[in-house]
């Protein structure tokens, strides 16, 4: 694409949430790129009478109209809509795909009601990497002076140990390592990896997968030269001193190390999927729905996820 400004694709995400009410509030003010919203007009309208704002397109916000299923009341869940959350996404990420857009950020999505609908769905990560083909991808919080990607998503817990194989492992190390010296620009990154069962194991008193899988793979990857430390228990790992000499931490399963990023940077902190043809960030945080339609709400996340994607040109 050959526009000096970047164009930024964003989805308002579960329509009963504040993802519409992010929306509105982000295009009062100046913005670092121009934003296509994809989703209804009327419901941006009706949301933003409700808050007392005006929503209206000019030259650096458009919108892409997708029609609701049903309509829609601040805070309250409605599965027939369901299939309105997935078409915006879709648009999105055809966009992308076609160069339409130089990114794409999404607000928070309800996976329970989309499932509820009858449509299987475990998140926007999965759902990415299913529809821009990729057989795996890997998902990053990040936040100043931390950022944490993950090994395995969303799964149950007692799922988790089955789901680390030496070639999952040895993949997401491949892309994480990759993206961090293409989209954030550093040369040789230091990652430091967790263990997954308490003390990392204990020398197998506490469980085979660090012996088995984890050390392996990681003494394979120290061959080629990449810096990777551990692994190391989670509950010593996530410390200053350590925090201070690393990357990014790799964490075994979703809340090994997301609550201790969240902890750090809850509202300031961002969602990127790692490994797709497309740059995709996101908001740390979920759709509030409590919140919807109040005005109560912080466009911090937001904002950064946008001028993130911007960044990672």
């Amino acid at each position: 694409m050959q526009q000096t400004t970047p164009r930024i694709v964003l989805t308002p995400g579960e329509p009963a949430g504040i993802g519409p009410d992010l929306c509105i509030k982000l295009i009062q003010q100046d913005l670092p790129c121009h934003i296509t919203i994809v989703a209804d007009p009327d419901l941006l309208e009706q949301r933003a009478s409700q808050l007392g704002l005006k929503f209206a397109v000019n030259e650096q916000v458009d919108i892409i109209p997708v029609q609701l299923r049903a309509p829609v009341t601040a805070g309250v869940l409605n599965s027939d809509n369901a299939s309105y959350v997935l078409e915006t996404l879709d648009v999105a990420i055809q966009g992308c795909l076609q160069q339409q857009f130089h990114a794409m950020v999404t607000a928070p999505i309800h996976k329970g009601i989309i499932n509820d609908a009858g449509i299987p769905f475990s998140g926007h990560t999965e759902y990415l990497a299913q529809h821009c083909n990729c057989e795996e991808v890997v998902m990053m919080l990040a936040t100043e002076g931390l950022r944490v990607a993950l090994v395995t998503t969303h799964l149950p817990l007692s799922e988790v140990s089955a789901a680390i194989t030496r070639e999952k492992l040895s993949a997401i190390i491949t892309i994480l390592h990759k993206e961090l010296r293409q989209r954030f620009n550093i040369n040789n990154p230091t990652i430091h990896v967790c263990g997954l069962n308490p003390h990392a194991g204990e020398s197998g008193h506490l469980g085979h997968e660090e012996i088995d899988i984890i050390e392996p793979v990681l003494n394979q990857f120290r061959q080629q030269g990449l810096q990777l430390v551990g692994p190391l228990p989670a509950d010593s790992l996530f410390v200053p001193k350590i925090l201070a000499q690393t990357d990014a931490v790799l964490s075994m399963y979703h809340d090994q190390g997301l609550p201790v990023l969240k902890h750090k940077g809850f509202g300031n902190a961002i969602n990127i999927t790692l490994g797709l043809p497309i740059i995709r960030t996101s908001v740390d945080h979920g759709t509030a729905l409590e919140l919807a339609g109040t005005g109560n709400i912080d466009t911090s996340s937001l904002e950064l996820a946008i001028n993130t994607a911007v960044n990672m040109q």
